[in-house]
Formats: structure tokens, sequence, C-alpha cells
């Protein structure tokens, strides 16, 4: 792959080497990426495609082999990540729609809103997806400014995709205004009824490029249909093989214009989600098609968060946390070929399921944490999890959170800098349809009446009308059901679920 020069991001006016901070808390990275499996990254041991910056993080920082998501699908795990509560206590943060309200109410205690009352700079760019205003589906300001949103939890800065990249509508939202949005175009959004006139990808497949193999049939963008119909916004529509380009500009302005003062940026890839549409000069950068090339592009937006921070002098104080939303899955809606050209690459790695499911690669996740100033590079089998990102953060930093905020979060601290190997305790995994414990590398899945396979994807959904137990150490691919054979471990872990899911 050609160099891409960092003029392109940097601005010279701010690249001044060495600048100094005015407060010895740490700047924090969260840089989450889209349906990348524990497989798909060559620190743990991708060998089809190469991801040398995210490497490097790794090699500088610690490596876990036990860190989860928590939730195996985008919303909740957003929603958990954010807030230090199972998405699982509620009943309405499943995958949002594209016209869904906010789903984390403005009085919660966030990330965001703790590190804003600790003195940072606060800015969310990227994937969104966890819903926009309020009152219910489609009351969206769209040509107007949109309440709530980042800025009511705590964002000083968004620059957003609306929804997600399948879903209309698809057009950026920045500080919760749509970007060059033409007002003699207004933009027009519905999910349960088509816009007369308008072509859809099910009655007019003709006019598409990328057809979709499941769903995904509905509004025509840039000859992508999606979820959900759309009018008007032409001015305001994304270029899909730009949106990369375009929200990694975003996120070094934003590290630019706060490089001064500590900060947090929230920086959310698009990349490997469907519909994968990678720059041309990223295809063809791996054998895999439009996937593989998608987790090249996804490294390229980490090297330019790094190199930015070198280039300001900052990169030694910047703590950079990187991780997934939820495990992989190859064919998520179009015809892109990934699942034909996956040859050997396991983008779950050495484990069962995928994104949707109750087994491991549904949840586990890639999980890096880097420090140059204050980490010794290592690996961790330790357990963790990204609920507990705001007790963790809120110890560095020494906030206090208030009474009743952030419940399932717990101080991970030392774990994260790798000063301990001391695991949580026990950990709750979320699917599409049950709830699963981890304690001491034992896993209990509670019995359910949904489908063993999601049909669309392939994927074992891990559902089953009798108990799961699994060794996790001795038996990591979820093979050998150990639940009649165990049955004191069963009720024991049963329990422990049962008093997590009623505790307030």
């Amino acid at each position: 792959m050609r160099k891409i020069s960092l003029l392109f991001f940097c601005s010279a006016a701010l690249a001044a080497e060495g600048q100094s901070q005015l407060s010895s808390n740490p700047n924090i990275i969260f840089i989450l990426a889209d349906d990348v499996g524990y497989g798909d990254l060559s620190c743990y041991g991708a060998k089809a495609v190469q991801t040398p910056s995210v490497d490097l993080l790794a090699k500088k920082g610690v490596r876990f082999t036990h860190a989860y998501a928590c939730s195996s699908t985008c919303t909740p795990s957003r929603y958990g990540l954010l807030t230090g509560q199972y998405p699982w206590r509620r009943n309405d943060t499943g995958i949002a729609r594209g016209d869904a309200p906010m789903i984390i109410h403005p009085d919660q205690t966030t990330v965001a809103t703790m590190l804003k009352n600790a003195g940072y700079a606060t800015g969310v760019v990227g994937k969104w997806h966890l819903g926009l205003g309020e009152g219910g589906f489609n009351r969206q300001a769209w040509n107007d400014s949109i309440h709530p949103g980042p800025a009511q939890i705590g964002f000083d800065y968004s620059f957003i995709m609306a929804a997600t990249g399948d879903r209309v509508p698809c057009v950026f939202v920045e500080n919760q205004r749509v970007v060059g949005l033409d007002r003699n175009d207004p933009i027009q959004v519905s999910y349960t009824q088509p816009f007369s006139g308008e072509p859809t990808g099910k009655a007019n497949p003709e006019l598409l490029t990328l057809h979709p193999s499941h769903g995904h049939d509905q509004a025509i963008i840039n000859g992508i249909s999606r979820i959900g119909y759309m009018k008007g916004g032409h001015a305001a529509l994304w270029n899909d093989e730009n949106i990369a380009d375009t929200i990694t500009r975003k996120a070094v302005s934003f590290i630019e214009n706060n490089s001064n003062h500590p900060f947090f940026l929230y920086f959310c890839t698009q990349d490997i989600h469907v519909p994968r549409v990678p720059h041309p000069r990223f295809r063809g950068k791996t054998a895999m098609g439009s996937r593989g090339d998608a987790i090249v592009e996804f490294d390229w937006s980490v090297s330019q968060i790094v190199a930015t921070l070198r280039h300001l002098g900052i990169e030694k104080n910047t703590l950079i946390i990187l991780s997934s939303d939820n495990g992989p899955v190859v064919d998520d809606g179009y015809r892109d070929q990934a699942r034909e050209k996956l040859g050997d690459h396991k983008p779950w790695g050495p484990l069962r399921g995928g994104k949707y499911s109750a087994f491991e690669a549904g949840t586990r996740v890639p999980f890096l944490v880097s420090w140059p100033d204050r980490i010794k590079p290592g690996l961790s089998e330790a357990l963790v999890s990204q609920i507990d990102l705001i007790a963790t953060l809120g110890k560095l930093t020494g906030q206090v959170l208030p009474t009743g905020s952030a419940p399932d979060s717990f101080d991970q601290l030392d774990v994260w800098l790798g000063k301990s190997s001391a695991n949580r305790s026990f950990l709750i995994e979320q699917s599409t349809g049950t709830l699963s414990i981890v304690n001491n590398r034992y896993k209990y899945i509670q019995p359910s009446t949904g489908p063993a396979m999601e049909e669309n994807t392939d994927i074992e959904l891990g559902n089953s009308p009798i108990p799961q137990l699994y060794n996790l150490k001795q038996d990591e691919n979820e093979r050998s059901n150990l639940a009649t054979k165990l049955a004191k471990k069963v009720n024991s872990l049963s329990r422990k679920l049962e008093e997590a899911v009623s505790k307030p």
C-alpha cells in the first residue's frame, strides 16, 4: 500500500512537537472496531491479513486473551460500554433502527460525563448506533437540531453516523445537525412505508452496484440498498468508500484541537461492518475481498491516530484502548464474496460461534491497552470486560461515580495496566437469545428456546433447551457440555447468574 501523507490530516499550526499538557491525567482514546473477531488481527494470530499498526499497540501495551464485549451485537454492546450497566437490564437496548430514540437517557452517568467532570474535553467520532432524539420512533428533527444527542450525555464534540452503515439515513451528524444538508431538499425517513417514486433494492435491483444476500433491500443510496426508507437529503449523503477517511480526519482534528489539555476520544470505526466498501487504495490488499481489505483500512485509521499523537508529542501520555463491539460475521446481508474468499482465515480464531452467538466468539474480542508512560508490555489472561471502562477510568482520574450509576462496572485499573493478573470474579455475556456467566474459566449458558442457528449468517447461536457448561481452560471451543457431569457447578453458576440478574 502506498504511503499516505500525514499532512492530509495534520495542521501545521498545531503540530508543534512536545506540546505540554495542563494536567498529569493522560489523554484517553477508545478505538472501537466494528464486527472484528478474535481471530481477525495479526497480533491475535491472523495470517491472511496483516494489521501492523494494531500489532504495534499490542507490542507496546497489554494484549488480553480473555476480554469481553457487553453483548454479541452492536447497540447493546455500546450501551454497556458507555454506561457501565448491562444492557439486558433494560428492554429497549436491542439493535437500534435508524430512527430510534436515544437509548442512553440524559440523566444517566456515562464515561463522557464522568470525564468531562474531571476536566477532559470529550468527543465521539464515527458509528453511533445508540439512537437520537426522543419521544418514540421517527421523531428526529433531521432538518434541524437533533435533541437529545451526544451532547446531552457528556460529549463536547460529536461527528457521527446517524445510525450505522446499512441503515438510513445515510448522513453524518456533526454536533447534532446533519452535515451538508440543503434545506430545499429535506430528509424524510421511514422504517414502515416506502416513499412513492423512490426506488428500492427489492423493486429495482438493476440500480444496484452491491446486491443484498438477505434483507437490506429497501432505500438505495450510492447503488447500495439499505434497511429503511429515505427521501431527500441528497447533498448530505455520505460516500461509502470515503467513510474511513472522513471519520479518521475528524478524529485527528479533535486530537489536534485538544492537544494542550486532557481529552477523551471515543472513536468508532465502520470498516468491517456491512456494507463493506473500502476506499480504492485499499482494494486488493488481501485475497479475502472487501472484508479483508476493510480490516487493512481499519489498521490504517489506527496508524493515523498514533502518528498524530507522535507528531504532537503526546503519545507517551495517551492511554489507548482498542477493542471490538462484538464478534465477527462473514455474510451479514450483502453479496460481497466475503464467504467465498475467506479461505483459511478464521475470523473467530479458535472459538465457536460469532456475532449474535452465546458461544465465545460472540463476545470474546480483541482488547489492547497501551500507555507508553505507564504500561509495561505484556500478555494477560485475566478476565476483563468492556463494561468496566467507566469504573476503571473513574479510578484513574480520581472520580467518584454517583450512587446508583454504572452498577455493573468494576475498577480494573491495575489489571488493565498490566500490574495485576487478578481475575474479575465473574462476568455475564449477552447474546440474542440468552445469557451466560463466566467464572473461573467455567461458562454456564442458560437454557433457551431460541433457534440453534442464525438462519442468514450460518452462525451457531448457542441456544439450547438444556443447560450448557463448558470448561474454557480445557475446552475453549465449547464442544464438551459438562452440565450432566458437574451438576453442582451448574447449580452454583445458575444461582450466581440469577442473583446478578435480580440485582437492582
